[in-house]
């Protein structure tokens, strides 16, 4: 995609959900990586839709975000405990459950991206791949393949098509890459057509 048209497509993005992890994992790349997203997202306008926690991966990225003036909507359970809210959100939805939150978080994206991160994370991730694949679901999915962390994921799902329990369109609606321009590349390549302009 050549930079106009990134540019272009870039700017029918005005809210990503992501999801990741509320430990911040063993290496430095997860939180680099984490950081390199928030800014991102803030330079060029796009709101964070998250988790609402304040710790691990959640916490860094919500930071990187407010910190370079972007805006940060959390969506919070009442199942989790208080004291995990990120106190300096632009904006905080509580809800009751964890499943509340995931239909909020995929509803108002117009992408997904996923970076590392523990069961929630996987959660998250497979119910949107389903979704995506019952064309219940317009918003592209892409993981972020920070530290190769994805890539035994990736291998699964190739060996699941081959053994034939999952289909090319379902394993290829997933995008991923290993750094947030090349991803936002291969997402912006599969957001759902423009509107017809107006006569």
């Amino acid at each position: 995609m050549n930079p106009e048209k990134f540019a272009r497509q870039l700017r029918r993005v005005h809210s990503a959900a992501v999801f990741l992890g509320s430990r911040p994992g063993h290496a430095p790349e997860y939180g680099e990586a984490a950081v390199e997203l928030g800014r991102f997202l803030a330079e060029h306008d796009i709101e964070l839709i998250f988790g609402g926690s304040s710790t691990g991966t959640m916490g860094v990225l919500a930071d990187t975000v407010l910190a370079h003036g972007g805006r940060v909507t959390g969506i919070f359970p009442e199942q989790l405990r208080g004291e995990l809210l990120h106190p300096g959100l632009t904006r905080t939805i509580r809800v009751r459950s964890l499943a509340e939150r995931k239909e909020l978080l995929r509803s108002g994206a117009d992408v997904i991206l996923v970076l590392p991160g523990g069961p929630g994370t996987w959660d998250e991730l497979f119910e949107a791949l389903t979704l995506r694949h019952l064309k219940q679901l317009r918003a592209p999915i892409g993981l972020l393949n920070v530290n190769g962390y994805f890539d035994h994921l990736l291998a699964f799902l190739a060996h699941a098509q081959a053994c034939g329990f999952a289909s090319a369109g379902a394993v290829g609606a997933l995008q991923h890459a290993r750094n947030v321009p090349q991803l936002f590349q291969r997402l912006l390549g599969n957001l759902p057509p423009a509107p017809a302009e107006p006569v």
